[in-house]
C-alpha cells in the first residue's frame, strides 16, 4: 500500500481507504472481517458519515484497542432521529450525535470532523458564518477532533470552503462521470441520464478549478463515489458508452491534483482485496484514458487528464507534471512561489524540450503537447 500527503494536515493516508456505509447492511462477525482485511491490506483512514448507531458500534468493536491504527472522519451534522438518517444543523441535536459517535466508535477523538454534506451556497453561508463552524472550531480547540473538514458534492460550495481558509480537507466525489457536470446543488443530477446530453466536453471547468486550488493551498482530497454509483461499470449505463473497471476508476480519482485518497465501499474481504489490486496492477490494467479516448462517445479530446500517456521523453521531462504545475501556475496573476519552486526542482523541466513530438504521438486525448511545453516555459521563466 502507497501513502499519500493529506494536504497540509500532516496526515499520511493509505491511497485506498474505507468508505464504511457498506458495513450498515452487515453483522458484527461481517462488519470486523471487512475491517480486519483492511488493516492487512494497509488501508488506514476509514470514513463514518452513517447516523445509524447499530453500526456505528459496530466499527467501535471492530476497532477496539486498534484505534491507533486508524484516520478516521467523523460527521458533524449527520443525525439518527425517529429510527433514520437526517442532516441538520440544529446545533443540540448536533452535539448530541457527534457525542453518539465517540461513544460507539470507543473513542475520544476524530482525526478528522468533517462539517457533514453542504452542497448549497446558502448552506454554506449559514455553516461557515455561524454558530455551527464555532463549534466546531471549539471541537478543534480541545483536541477532540485534529482537523477541520468538510464534505460536499457541488464544487461551488468547495470552492467557497477552501477560500475560507476554515478546512484542511475536503470529502468530494471524484469520477471521469461527474467531472463532465457543471456544478450541481442536487447530488441525484450526477446520476441522471438526462444531465449528461451534451455534456461531452471534458472535465468542467469549475471542478478542474477546484482541484487546483486544492493543490495550491494544501487542502487535501479524499473521495467519494468514485464508481459513480457502479454505473461507470456497465456500457450501457456509462455516459461514455463503455465501462470501466474499478482499478481504472482508481487510478482516475488518483490522478487527480490534491486527491491523497480513494474511499471504497466493501461488503467482504473479497472486495477489500479488489480494491487493494490497484497497488500491483500494471500500467496496462489502469489506463482509463486509451479507454475513453476510444469510446463510443468520447469527451476529453484536447484535454490533458495527467495520466502519463506521453511518456517516455527522450529529454527526461514528467510531461504530466510540467502539465499539472502549468495548470496551477495559469489560475493565477504571477506564478506562486512555491509552484515555481516545485517546477524549479524537477530534473528537467519545458525549457528541455525538444519538440520532437513523440510525446503527441502517444496522448490518446490529442493535446498539444508542444505548445503546452512552450506555454509552460514562458510562465516559469
Amino acid at each position: 500500500m502507497r501513502y499519500r500527503k493529506l494536504g497540509n494536515t500532516g496526515l499520511e493516508v493509505s491511497e485506498i481507504g474505507l468508505g464504511a456505509e457498506w458495513l450498515e447492511r452487515h453483522d458484527q462477525e461481517e462488519v470486523t472481517a471487512v475491517i480486519r482485511r483492511c488493516e492487512e491490506q494497509g488501508i488506514n483512514i476509514l470514513d463514518c458519515w452513517m447516523s445509524n448507531p447499530e453500526v456505528r458500534s459496530k466499527i467501535g468493536h471492530a476497532i477496539q484497542g486498534r484505534r491507533e491504527k486508524w484516520i478516521i472522519q467523523g460527521h458533524f451534522g449527520s443525525t439518527w432521529q425517529e429510527g433514520q438518517y437526517v442532516r441538520t444543523r440544529e446545533l443540540p441535536l448536533v452535539r448530541e450525535a457527534f457525542q453518539d459517535l465517540l461513544t460507539r466508535l470507543q473513542t475520544d477523538y476524530i482525526d478528522l470532523g468533517m462539517i457533514h454534506y453542504v452542497d448549497t451556497e446558502e448552506d454554506f453561508h449559514r455553516v461557515f458564518e455561524g454558530e455551527f463552524l464555532q463549534y466546531v472550531k471549539e471541537q478543534k480547540d480541545k483536541g477532540v477532533i485534529r482537523h477541520i473538514g468538510m464534505s460536499t458534492h457541488n464544487p461551488k460550495t468547495a470552492k467557497l470552503a477552501v477560500l475560507s481558509g476554515e478546512v484542511e480537507m475536503l470529502l468530494f466525489s471524484i469520477n471521469p462521470a461527474f467531472d463532465l457536470l457543471p456544478a450541481n446543488d442536487d447530488l441525484d443530477a450526477y446520476f441522471a441520464d438526462s444531465s449528461y446530453a451534451g455534456a461531452l466536453g471534458g472535465i468542467d471547468p469549475e471542478r478542474a478549478e477546484l482541484y487546483r486550488l486544492c493543490e495550491q493551498h494544501g487542502v487535501g482530497l479524499t473521495v467519494m463515489k468514485g464508481y459513480a454509483g457502479g454505473r461507470l461499470f456497465d456500457p450501457k449505463a456509462s455516459p461514455f458508452g463503455v465501462a470501466l473497471t474499478p482499478v481504472q476508476c482508481i487510478h482516475y480519482a488518483l490522478t487527480r491534483p490534491a486527491v491523497a485518497s480513494i474511499l471504497v465501499g466493501y461488503d467482504t474481504p473479497e472486495h477489500v482485496d479488489a480494491a487493494a489490486a490497484y497497488e500491483t496492477a500494471s500500467e496496462e490494467e489502469r489506463d482509463y484514458a486509451t479507454v475513453l479516448a476510444h469510446a463510443p462517445r468520447h469527451a476529453y479530446a484536447g484535454q490533458c487528464t495527467y495520466c502519463g500517456h506521453c511518456a517516455p521523453c527522450p529529454a527526461g521531462i514528467d510531461i504530466a507534471m510540467v502539465n499539472k504545475l502549468c495548470d496551477l501556475a495559469a489560475m493565477q496573476p504571477e506564478v506562486p512561489a512555491s509552484v515555481k519552486a516545485h517546477y524549479q526542482a524537477l530534473p528537467a523541466t519545458a525549457a528541455d524540450c525538444i519538440a520532437c513530438g513523440g510525446c503527441e504521438s502517444r496522448c490518446p486525448f490529442g493535446v498539444s503537447v508542444i505548445a503546452k511545453m512552450e506555454q509552460a516555459r514562458k510562465l516559469f521563466s
